[in-house]
């Protein structure tokens, strides 16, 4: 299945549950209270999944940021499923199991606030165009998908430094130009959590 495809299918499964997975995400600053990471990432648990609606407060920053990070954290996904058959480093996998677990529910979340925002899961134009930085080409993901063992473990930890990197440049626009707090909160959480796997990413290709 390429990409696309199971993107596609992943975001239609998830849409549905996003919209019982809506939460109020918070952070540290002004009135707001602190924010936690999904279980399974660096210092984190997972937010309680029974919170309000989102507020009706948010802007085209808002809704760009969750069109954008929902493909973005799909391909991460991808990725870290690869790594259940094919990484040889038991660390590698370790943290791919866990970067699964983080953006799974996160997709969903975004999938939610669409969906309560009355906005499409992507631009009414598709993707092309926008920049999504970090993003891995179809070429990339398809020698990731060969490679297995230490090529593949150091293939995945290049690539995932590159695309958490991405990821914290998008979530970095959505602090600054954003209206949400959830969807600010989220990106403050992003940016906290995979700024911390990219340390640790980089650790791994050091030794391997």
């Amino acid at each position: 299945m390429t990409f696309t495809n199971r993107s596609a299918a992943r975001r239609l499964a998830l849409t549905a549950a996003g919209t019982g997975m809506l939460v109020l995400l918070t952070a540290c600053g002004g009135d707001d209270r602190p924010a936690t990471a999904p279980t399974g990432t660096p210092g984190g648990t997972r937010v309680a999944a029974t919170s309000p609606q989102p507020s009706a407060s948010f802007n085209d920053a808002d809704v760009t940021f969750a069109q954008m990070m929902i493909p973005h954290h799909e391909q991460a996904v991808e990725m870290a499923e690869l790594a259940e058959s094919r990484a040889g480093d038991p660390e590698v996998k370790e943290l791919a199991a866990k970067i699964k677990v983080a953006q799974d529910p996160e997709i969903a979340i975004m999938n939610g606030w669409l969906s309560a925002w009355g906005k499409p899961t992507g631009p009414e134009e598709g993707h092309e165009g926008h920049d999504m930085p970090g993003m891995m080409t179809g070429e990339d993901m398809a020698k990731l998908r060969e490679s297995e063992g230490a090529e593949f473990d150091r293939m995945f930890a290049k690539l995932m430094i590159a695309h958490h990197k991405g990821a914290i440049e998008m979530a970095r626009t959505e602090q600054a130009r954003g209206s949400s707090p959830e969807a600010k909160a989220l990106a403050r959480n992003i940016e906290t959590t995979q700024q911390a796997e990219v340390e640790q990413l980089q650790r791994l290709l050091d030794r391997l």
